[in-house]
């Protein structure tokens, strides 16, 4: 059995973010039952239904685990069934939540070295102690197995692999070249139990040649939906920055994710990462529409996806 569960759909900030003045932030606020609320994106995937290992841990992590009956604790006095995490970036969204799981429960942390390095280098993450918390490598393109701390497989294996991004926020003033590069700042993840799998790719700034050859015929692609043009934040007065300068493709358009996926043959398509200021958030709106006719579904907190 290979099951997800989406934790957290939206991107940096949720929905609705808490100083967005949006009409869409207000109409979530309002419990307007067309507009849902979402915390920031964030995946929790089992191959066993008992084992589960997140991927990304967002600022939410303490409210998506009490919102999720399934990651609550239930054995002795301290327990979890999460048994690790795989981080995708090292952007704050992504990595914050890591954080709320310093209460020296025993978990493994994956990631690619150079997120490993973005960690070690910020003291505070200290807290997860080496002792208790494994921090495994994985090299990229390279299936991996995840086993949990005791050492029991968990029958998912995981391959991550470069996707084109940015890198994070806080690192671009020392940055030397290109903000946005591939490599292993930003990655995707393939997730599989032997026999059915997906794809979990909350940030890609365009499709590549690589990327579309992966991808092809996949049962499941989660990836990333964060604004539906490139330039919305700019016309919506509260940023300066078009979605390639803050590493993401946007969902329309010629060059945008519906295009791009339009010949894959992807048995089943949802976007997540989705930022408060895209319309596909509102299951009214004209562009969820489209959306929804073009096969692609829109991701919510609660979401469970069973293959």
């Amino acid at each position: 059995m290979l099951r997800a569960l989406v934790i957290g759909s939206a991107a940096g900030g949720g929905f609705p973010q808490w100083n967005s003045n949006q009409p869409g932030c207000n109409r979530a606020r309002r419990g307007d039952a067309f507009v849902k609320a979402r915390t920031q994106a964030s995946l929790a995937v089992t191959g066993n239904g008992q084992d589960w290992f997140l991927f990304n841990a967002s600022p939410d992590l303490r409210q998506q685990i009490n919102d999720n009956p399934v990651l609550w604790p239930s054995e002795g006095l301290r327990s979890s069934p999460i048994k690790g995490v795989v981080i995708t970036g090292g952007d704050i969204d992504v990595i914050a939540g890591l954080l709320t799981l310093r209460e020296r429960q025993p978990l493994i942390l994956s990631a690619t070295a150079r997120v490993h390095q973005v960690l070690r280098d910020n003291s505070i993450f200290g807290v997860l102690t080496e002792d208790v918390v494994r921090r495994d490598i994985v090299a990229l393109d390279q299936p991996f197995a995840l086993t949990t701390p005791e050492g029991r497989p968990s029958g998912l294996t995981i391959t991550l692999f470069a996707v084109p991004g940015k890198i994070p926020l806080y690192l671009e003033a020392a940055a030397q070249g290109s903000l946005v590069r591939e490599g292993e700042d930003t990655v995707g993840a393939h997730v599989s139990d032997g026999t059915r799998s997906l794809y979990f790719i909350p940030g890609c700034s365009r499709m590549t040649p690589a990327l579309r050859e992966r991808l092809h015929g996949a049962d499941l692609v989660l990836f990333d939906g964060t604004l539906w043009q490139d330039d919305e934040m700019i016309l919506a007065g509260v940023g300066a920055k078009t979605g390639q300068r803050m590493g993401h493709i946007c969902v329309s358009g010629s060059e945008g994710t519906i295009a791009a996926f339009a010949d894959l043959a992807v048995k089943r398509k949802i976007l997540i990462h989705i930022n408060n200021t895209n319309p596909i958030l509102q299951d009214d709106s004209a562009q969820a529409a489209l959306t929804r006719d073009s096969g692609w579904e829109v991701s919510y907190d609660g979401m469970v996806i069973d293959l």
